[in-house]
């Protein structure tokens, strides 16, 4: 038996050594040899993962925020031979571990490994990559990459919030069609988010009847509207009920093609992807990851 650890050194602070260390512990139990894997910049994660079906590895445990948790998947994907994945918590919102309810104390988190109780899961493809939690179009989603590194150790997801709050108020709407399973629509919006689980941007409440394998993306486009109404629109958020506002088209779907008249950027699991038009389907199940004994 064989287990990779992805460790991100920057996420976890200076404590990022001794979960990787603890992680190397936990799964000597199980598994005769272990590899432990830094990385240095963009793109070490997907490669390590990609090494690891190649090797025909049994597990791949990554630690690291959602950007990490994003390249692991990456490698995965659709390969032959693709490991289970494990995901150890350590960056500001940690949206697909909170969807899996993986706890986000890592501590808790290396623990679960013990078990090796395994759950399939849904990944996103959009065009040639691949996503764990959510894309998303428009003001608000762009706004996300303006939220710096210090505010977002400091405030966590409250940061993500109060900026898309400002886009909200200051952003205009864009022109987008969107063709989906049942359909097609084209209109206005502030923003167009497609979610895989109910976790997004820390908010566990977005979309309460999804779950991690349903082969759905639950698609929410914001119509263009006025201030009054956007105000409107946040107890509707917090509570969960956002399918229900008139203000909001909703739309369960496996596919999602996305076009518009200006190459506005996807904001892909929090991180800045590429311009439309896009072409999204979901991989139903399509990786085993290591979950609570509960879930």
């Amino acid at each position: 038996m064989k287990a990779m650890i992805i460790l991100n050194p920057s996420s976890g602070k200076e404590k990022a050594t001794d979960y990787a260390e603890k992680t190397e512990e936990t799964l000597r139990e199980k598994y005769d040899d272990i590899d432990i894997r830094r990385t240095e910049k963009e793109g070490d994660a997907a490669a390590f993962a990609s090494e690891a079906c190649i090797a025909l590895y049994d597990a791949v445990i990554a630690m690291g925020g959602d950007g990490t948790i994003n390249e692991a998947i990456n490698g995965l994907a659709e390969q032959a031979h693709r490991p289970a994945l494990g995901i150890i918590p350590l960056g500001t919102v940690n949206d697909f571990a909170r969807a899996l309810n993986i706890p986000l104390d890592p501590y808790e988190a290396i623990s679960i490994l013990d078990g090796q109780n395994l759950q399939p899961v849904d990944i996103g493809k959009i065009n040639e990559h691949y996503f764990a939690n959510v894309i998303a179009v428009g003001a608000i989603a762009e706004a996300s990459y303006s939220v710096s590194p210090e505010l977002k150790t400091r405030l966590g997801s409250l940061a993500y919030f109060m900026e898309g709050a400002k886009s909200f108020l200051n952003g205009e709407a864009i022109n987008i069609s969107v063709e989906h399973d049942n359909g097609k629509w084209e209109g206005q919006t502030f923003l167009l988010l497609a979610a895989l689980t109910n976790s997004v941007g820390g908010f566990e409440a977005l979309a309460p009847e999804a779950t991690v394998n349903d082969g759905k993306f639950h698609t929410f486009i914001i119509k263009k509207m006025s201030v009054p109404k956007i105000a409107s629109l946040i107890p509707s958020l917090l509570k969960g009920e956002l399918e229900e506002s008139e203000e909001v088209e909703y739309i369960r779907t496996s596919v999602l093609n996305v076009t518009s008249d200006k190459p506005h950027v996807v904001n892909i699991d929090g991180e800045e992807g590429e311009p439309l038009p896009f072409k999204a389907n979901v991989l139903q199940s399509h990786l085993d990851v290591f979950v609570p004994e509960n879930v």
